[in-house]
């Protein structure tokens, strides 16, 4: 298990952490370094620094070094890259990727979206309720509203008025759009757009665009 804090003793330095979780589990480093060596490699010329002068991506990798060291038939993460930089993220994902070659099963939670659908089945869940449980291609395929992405000058007041629209069925703020659904069968783009003028927006955009996992959700 790997929590979301950072949760090992930050007095210890890296090699001793990971000794320590090794003897924990009747295990040692040189057992199973074949299983962490990919991850490791990466901060073993830090070994005899402290866990908590570490960066944040070294403190995951870490924690993910010491969560696999006893050679677990499931791992369990709590929303890993919290709080990681981008390209602390990406190589994460990519050690999970190269441990589920392994035949480690991966449990993760994570608040990122674009995390979800790397995974081969996702549950969305909100407020403690499963909703739906399914492949990320499914849980796509599943959106059947078509989706439109809305811009103009003012986006508080675009997400406001959009909310008033007769067909409205739901808007929320994705970057500096509004991605909008409608319960017509087929948005009418043309009245959505006078709409908007006659409420005083400029510089309108709007386009079908695909939803994805976070729309879904969403």
């Amino acid at each position: 298990y790997m929590p979301g804090r950072f949760s090992l003793y930050q007095d210890l330095t890296v090699e001793e952490n990971l000794k320590f979780f090794a003897t924990v589990f009747g295990t040692s480093i040189e057992e199973n370094y074949d299983l962490i060596k990919d991850i490791y490699h990466q901060i073993e010329s830090f070994k005899k620094r402290r866990a908590g002068k570490l960066s944040g991506g070294m403190k995951q990798k870490l924690a993910l070094s010491c969560a696999l060291i006893h050679k677990p038939e499931i791992l369990v993460l709590d929303e890993p890259t919290t709080g990681v930089d981008a390209v602390s993220r990406k190589e994460f994902w990519d050690m999970l990727k190269k441990l589920k070659e392994k035949d480690i099963t991966i449990i993760v939670s994570t608040p990122y979206m674009d995390e979800a659908s790397l995974c081969d089945r996702v549950a969305l869940i909100q407020k403690g309720n499963i909703m739906q449980i399914n492949t990320p291609e499914k849980i796509i395929n599943n959106f059947t509203k078509e989706l439109l992405s809305i811009k103009s000058k003012n986006i508080y007041k675009l997400l406001k008025d959009l909310r008033k629209y007769p067909e409205y069925r739901s808007a929320f703020p994705f970057g500096q759009n509004i991605h909008f659904t409608s319960n017509e069968t087929i948005a009418d783009i043309e009245n959505i757009k006078n709409f908007l003028i006659n409420n005083g927006h400029q510089n309108i955009d709007i386009k079908a665009i695909k939803a994805n996992i976070e729309d879904c959700f969403m």
